[in-house]
């Protein structure tokens, strides 16, 4: 085990302004994944997620690509 802790060591001593980049982004990203699956999963959510599952096959409002605006 203390093996496995040394190879997941870090020395904060030498850590360059990158490293602290690096550490900052990644454990946003991680907590920023773990707010996204809670409230995806949670089930009170169901309702509002339900609601917008076709919104991308809507076409009540098509986008027209191409074609200028008229002003």
């Amino acid at each position: 085990m203390t093996k496995l802790l040394g190879y997941l060591g870090m020395d904060v001593a030498v850590m360059t302004t990158n490293d602290w980049i690096g550490v900052f982004f990644t454990v946003f990203t991680f907590l920023g994944l773990i707010v996204v699956y809670v409230v995806v999963f949670l089930p009170s959510n169901k309702e509002k997620l339900e609601a917008q599952r076709y919104a991308v096959l809507d076409e009540d409002d098509p986008i027209k690509l191409g074609e200028k605006s008229e002003r």
